[in-house]
């Protein structure tokens, strides 16, 4: 085997952590994400919700309808995010390279430590052995020749389980009578396009590459490698500053027709996607301004700003944009900054190369803070460690919007 790659998942992560910490939840329909009473989506459920038919990324009426009886929770990202670093920390021992791909998601480059396919499961077996008895949580591993099959491993026998790919031979077998989304890459758009032509399996894209290809390009010929079991892409260890973009955004309970209010949540978002850019030491070359309005559409704008990080540029810019759409009620708003780069190539604009320019830009944050304080009467700037918490930001805005002065 020229690659020997694990891929492991953790087993409806946010739900298993929350039975973990409360045993009383074990064994009942847990839905993460927002409640029943609010807007949103699920982010994820314990697999007995899932026997009603719920799923991640369900609008969350949806989920009430089907499971009226479930445990609705928001999610506590912090406490997920620090169970995630734990978990991190076992898996990436026995790997040459480890490729994050979500908070509860890797994969792993065995091949120097396993040597050969016993090996690999010897591992295989070691993370699933450390991760339940160091931190009290399943999850399901797959081994493989490459990064598509290792996934399809993963997923073949979950949850807490194990299953192995060794060659392309034995990831065609697997897959060739399954349907199209088997593959990596084809969503629900790409199947359609696929089944519009008469083709709906793994084994119809095989028969009939040239017309995959003919119809999606590029992507079809990835989409006929992939199900003739070719996959060379190698495990290639996350980089923030490989990121094309930071953002934040938030949905509002109710729609929002006031643009005073939206460039009030702006200041936060803004703080937020400074706070995080600044914990990789990243700037961006631009602002983005992203809004959702009532009947669903979704609009992006964005205006190129060279060497943007900071709170108050990123709330000024987006403010701009928001000043160019056209006015109707808002359900969400986000702002975010891309281009990404770090601060060591970062190219100096006029206002860094004039005296105190930093000392400016905290003076106009600090008026923005207290003029947000005395409008809602909340101390912003005292607790902004707290806004940058997904639960607390949520919180906050929706308290904005009911205490909008007139």
């Amino acid at each position: 085997m020229d690659q020997i790659i694990i891929h492991v998942d953790m087993d409806a992560f946010y739900a298993s952590v929350e039975m973990r910490d409360d045993p009383s939840l074990r064994g009942k329909p847990l839905i993460i994400g927002s409640l029943p009473t609010e807007r949103g989506v699920v982010a994820t459920c314990s697999y007995e919700a899932r026997k009603y038919g719920v799923h991640s990324a369900m609008n969350i009426k949806d989920a009430y309808r089907l499971c009226p009886n479930g445990i609705y929770m928001h999610p506590d990202i912090d406490k997920y995010r620090k169970v995630s670093h734990q978990l991190h920390e076992i898996w990436n021992t026995y790997a040459s390279a480890a490729e994050t791909i979500a908070l509860d998601e890797a994969y792993l480059d065995v091949k120097e430590q396993a040597r050969d396919l016993e090996g690999a499961r010897r591992i295989g077996h070691l993370i699933k052995q450390r991760t339940k008895e160091e931190l009290g949580l399943t999850c399901s591993v797959g081994v493989a020749y490459s990064k598509t099959a290792a996934k399809t491993a993963s997923e073949e026998k979950k949850p807490d389980g194990y299953f192995e790919i060794p060659e392309p031979e034995d990831f065609i077998a697997l897959i060739i009578d399954r349907d199209v989304r088997v593959l990596y890459t084809v969503g629900e758009m790409t199947a359609q396009k696929l089944n519009a032509v008469g083709i709906h399996t793994v084994r119809d894209i095989r028969e009939k590459p040239d017309t995959v290809m003919r119809l999606l390009g590029k992507q079809g010929q990835w989409i006929v490698s992939l199900a003739n079991g070719t996959d060379d892409r190698r495990v290639t260890p996350y980089r923030p500053e490989d990121a094309k973009s930071i953002s934040r955004e938030v949905t509002f309970q109710e729609d929002v027709d006031n643009y005073e209010l939206l460039k009030d949540v702006l200041v936060l978002l803004a703080l937020c996607v400074e706070h995080r850019a600044g914990r990789y030491k990243l700037h961006g070359n631009g602002v983005t301004l992203k809004l959702t309005y009532f009947d669903m559409k979704s609009i992006t704008r964005s205006r190129l700003v060279p060497g943007c990080g900071d709170a108050v540029t990123i709330r000024n810019e987006a403010v701009k944009l928001l000043e160019g759409v056209e006015h109707q009620p808002v359900r969400l708003i986000g702002a975010g900054i891309y281009n990404l780069a770090g601060e060591e190539g970062r190219q100096l604009t006029l206002d860094d190369l004039m005296e105190a320019s930093t000392g400016k830009r905290s003076t106009e944050l600090k008026k923005l803070l207290e003029s947000l304080s005395a409008r809602y009467h909340l101390d912003f700037a005292g607790h902004l460690d707290q806004i940058y918490q997904m639960d607390v930001l949520h919180k906050t805005v929706e308290y904005m919007r009911k205490h909008f002065p007139g």
